[in-house]
């Protein structure tokens, strides 16, 4: 496993408040060192368009001390903001670093955007014929002004392999914590949310935003949403969360989308997809049990939706992970987490909301 080198990029010199959110969530993901997770972590590196340039929004001040040419030098390159001017077209982007944006994706470098940062992959033709997506208020935007790429205005995340795309806010911290779950596995991201008191994972095809008809507590779906989680090596069917939440099947179905945006078994077989990863991750248990730990019942079954959600048979995720430590007592973790890619894979994963 390697963390790898990461790019931060400031693109102008002045930020609002809002654009310090989205450099704080990779701040917070990539430039904190946890090396008692993971030995080195990510090396994260903030770059403006001229070394030490300097960027204020009320009461802060933002140092970049390196300059554009860094981004030949990393494995990731985050472009998490562009400022309304070049969002908008008012100004176009320096070229400087739509060259360089191209030079790093040619290289090999992956390519990340968080909210409207996306607006300055697509002005680098990065994103043309790619599907993509930003916060929903700019996605109309986006399609109008970069008519070749796919924009999709209602999911969270875009994971198309070298090239990743994000809603804004919440959904910038959920694309990042799963580029921690693709680089470094579902133990190490899960104890990093765990940390940021975040979800573990939010599947990238949750909608971005979702209109609730009723209101969703902790008397309702959450509970049962918890009993599934221990009893994911059992046969459950709608049936028996409705029952066990004390609902109609249709209320179900109602309640678990309105909290969660999809459907309960797309949302059962995400957990199982997950407790199937951190077996495999983190124990020596055969494809046959890992199936029947997770609910997946026989091992082919495991394989055809490990190939079908993640690109990959079993073997050869387990092989990103060649040393597992014995199976981890810690709680199960709260609802949320859905399938990734390992490090160094980087498959193409669906985005299609649920």
């Amino acid at each position: 496993m390697s963390a790898g080198s990461v790019a931060l990029v400031v693109i102008d010199d002045t930020i609002s408040m809002w654009d310090m959110y989205e450099l704080g969530i990779a701040t917070a993901v990539f430039g904190i060192s946890h090396t008692d997770l993971v030995d080195p972590w990510y090396d994260l590196r903030l770059v403006g368009m001229r070394p030490g340039t300097s960027s204020s929004a009320p009461g802060f001040t933002l140092n970049a001390p390196y300059g554009i040419e860094e981004l030949d030098r990393v494995d990731t390159v985050i472009v998490p903001v562009v400022p309304e001017a070049y969002m908008r077209g008012d100004l176009e982007l320096p070229e400087e670093l739509l060259d360089a944006l191209r030079r790093a994706g040619a290289a090999g470098a992956r390519l990340v955007s968080l909210c409207n940062g996306v607006f300055a992959l697509a002005a680098a033709g990065l994103l043309d014929g790619r599907p993509a997506t930003a916060h929903w208020e700019h996605t109309q935007e986006l399609a109008e002004r970069y008519p070749k790429v796919k924009v999709d205005d209602s999911v969270l995340y875009v994971d198309d392999g070298d090239v990743l795309t994000s809603a804004g806010l919440s959904g910038g911290l959920d694309l990042c914590l799963h580029i921690v779950r693709r680089d470094l596995g579902a133990q190490v991201a899960n104890q990093l949310a765990r940390r940021l008191v975040v979800p573990a994972h939010r599947p990238g095809g949750q909608a971005q935003f979702v209109e609730r008809a009723v209101a969703v507590t902790d008397d309702g779906i959450a509970p049962v949403l918890h009993w599934a989680l221990e009893h994911l090596d059992r046969p459950l069917t709608v049936d028996d969360l409705a029952a066990h939440a004390g609902m109609s099947v249709r209320s179900f179905h109602r309640n678990l989308r309105a909290a969660t945006g999809t459907s309960p078994m797309k949302w059962l077989l995400h957990q199982r997809l997950a407790r199937a990863q951190l077996l495999l991750e983190t124990t020596d248990l055969s494809i046959e049990q890992i199936s029947e730990r997770s609910g997946l019942g026989s091992a082919n079954n495991l394989r055809h939706h490990f190939a079908a959600h993640l690109g990959v048979a079993p073997t050869e995720y387990r092989r990103a992970f060649p040393c597992p430590a014995p199976e981890p007592a810690e709680p199960v973790p709260k609802p949320g987490p859905g399938p990734r890619t390992p490090g160094g894979t980087r498959p193409k994963l669906s985005t299609t909301p649920a």
